[in-house]
């Protein structure tokens, strides 16, 4: 049985890149839930029918969730996220395996260090241009949600949740810090 993942958009995308997205969500044949918090503009447009064609399998929604809620949620099997440090460390809170979207800023040095600890899987883009197909996307979500090959990511996302998922863990790191500099500021 597939799980349902996440996909989250925060960036602003191109009207190319919106339809190669959606038709890799589509043409990967897994239930999915995209979020995309920024308004869609006007003149931006989903491919024709894709709406009607992912009906109860996916869902298209625009504008602010929930993102640790849903993630905590058991049916959620991964996680396609642009991976800003604070949402990589969501997903990895409740073991899910991620699917890498860089778009800017610190993302792509993100993405190095969490795909070196194979914790995800990184949609591959055209080196000259930047460019992504929706073949690349689907491939990508198959390989991190149910290909055997993925297996070893999706235990190594789940070894994670006990690292960045034990709360008592991490109070004791973050009073272990404050104590540490309460003694340093003391001559």
């Amino acid at each position: 049985m597939s799980q349902t993942w996440l996909a989250l958009c925060e960036a602003v995308l191109s009207q190319v890149e919106l339809s190669e997205l959606a038709l890799g969500l589509e043409s990967s044949g897994l239930p999915f839930f995209w979020v995309i918090r920024k308004s869609i503009t006007k003149s931006t447009q989903f491919p024709g029918g894709f709406l009607e064609r992912i009906k109860g399998r996916g869902v298209v929604h625009v504008g602010w969730v929930p993102q640790v809620r849903i993630l905590s949620h058991s049916s959620i099997g991964g996680f396609l996220t642009h991976c800003g440090w604070n949402s990589a460390i969501e997903g990895l809170i409740f073991g899910r395996v991620l699917i890498f979207f860089p778009v800017m800023n610190d993302q792509g040095l993100n993405v190095r260090l969490l795909s070196g600890k194979k914790l995800g899987v990184e949609i591959p883009r055209n080196e000259k241009d930047g460019f992504f197909t929706s073949d690349s996307v689907a491939e990508s979500i198959k390989l991190a949600i149910v290909s055997e090959e993925g297996e070893e990511l999706r235990a190594n996302a789940r070894e994670m949740k006990r690292v960045f998922g034990d709360k008592s863990k991490n109070d004791h790191y973050i009073d272990a810090c404050v104590n540490h500099l309460v003694k340093m500021r003391k001559p």
